[in-house]
């Protein structure tokens, strides 16, 4: 079997929260790169790609220009390949290339799985059926207080037991912080898992005196609470708090990792799978966790997340940001906070049949 052909494409998708029907937001993801890989003998294989900010006409040239190298290659060999490609694209370091690279991995883990006959989480592992999956994304800084609250009403409403929000609004004391936060938690009661997420936004004085105040709060954790790479200050900050300290969305590849890890600077590890680049590299940083003895979660892309939590022993929960629901023809969906694993070959996935007419961008 041998890479016949590549298609590459830009989409763009409504800005909206489907979640709990809360205002959309500028940082909402909405751009994505699709890839299609397709084999000689007529599999196809699908990747997706993103990042915010304005370069990504840039990424989807780069994935066009990697992807092409593969035309020839035997798709289940993924270290050769990826090998190849990183050579390839060396002098770009991480950012752009890593983002390209991400999504043909992915697309040669769904050909890997459908040329098997079985889901990526089967050829992984196959650990669980379905995981707990939070709601992400409704419940942000920048929405008025009453709005918050009532998404986060809404959730509950509908059966999610985990749900995340977030901290460190620009204009707000930290007072106001904390009284914030003790609002959210009486909607949504004692006993749902409640997050937050700080976006790298506190210094460490900040996240330790913050933190401190809202302990009896009963957090899930606070993600990110300040500069991703202060891989001591991030220890002090896990030290200094009973609330556990999450993190790992904003680092690229697998080393920095090893850093967070053996500085003790997470007590749960959320693994990017862009980020890290792709399915090969996520489940090198899910053993490496096994090994700390540290949980993993997941950052965002759910539907191909999924797979990859199910198998891994060390699964806490999926976040469950819709941002790529409209990419997909029948998506898995959390039903009162959990996921099912799709069963079909590879991730189970088709794109949407008008995807590219209706959100294609030229």
């Amino acid at each position: 079997m041998k890479i016949k052909s590549v298609t590459v494409n830009l989409v763009r998708l409504p800005l909206e929260e489907p979640l709990a029907g809360a205002p959309p937001f500028a940082g909402m993801l909405r751009d994505f790169v699709t890839l299609q890989i397709v084999t000689d003998d007529g599999i196809e294989g699908i990747g997706i790609t993103t990042f915010g900010g304005k370069l990504v006409r840039s990424l989807k040239a780069a994935v066009e220009d990697l992807a092409a190298l593969t035309v020839g290659e035997d798709p289940l060999r993924t270290e050769l390949i990826i090998g190849k490609l990183r050579a390839a694209s060396a002098p770009c370091s991480t950012g752009i290339a890593t983002l390209a690279l991400s999504a043909i991995d992915m697309a040669l883990w769904d050909i890997r799985g459908k040329a098997a006959g079985v889901s990526v989480s089967h050829l992984l592992g196959g650990k669980r059926d379905s995981v707990p999956a939070y709601a992400s994304g409704a419940l942000i800084r920048t929405t008025p207080l009453a709005e918050v609250e009532r998404a986060a009403a809404a959730l509950v409403e509908k059966g999610y037991t985990q749900v995340k929000t977030q901290m460190a609004g620009d204009d707000l004391s930290p007072a106001q912080e904390i009284a914030r936060i003790r609002a959210i938690r009486k909607v949504v009661g004692p006993d749902v898992n409640l997050m937050v997420d700080i976006n790298q936004r506190w210094s460490v004085q900040e996240a330790i005196s913050i933190g401190a105040r809202i302990e009896d709060v009963g957090l899930g954790w606070i993600e990110d609470p300040s500069v991703a790479n202060d891989y001591q200050g991030l220890a002090q900050i896990a030290a200094a708090l009973s609330t556990p300290v999450c993190a790992g969305e904003y680092v690229w590849g697998i080393e920095p990792f090893r850093q967070l890890m053996t500085h003790r600077s997470v007590d749960i590890a959320m693994i990017d799978l862009l980020r890290v680049g792709g399915v090969t590299q996520w489940m090198k940083v899910a053993g490496m966790a096994e090994a700390f003895n540290l949980p993993v979660v997941t950052h965002l892309l759910p539907e191909i997340h999924v797979q990859l939590l199910a198998a891994i022993p060390n699964a806490l929960v999926l976040e469950y940001m819709p941002w790529t629901w409209r990419l997909f023809d029948d998506p898995p969906k959390p039903v009162k906070g959990k996921m099912k694993v799709p069963t079909a070959p590879g991730f189970g996935l088709k794109f949407a049949p008008d995807l590219f007419k209706t959100y294609g961008v030229a």
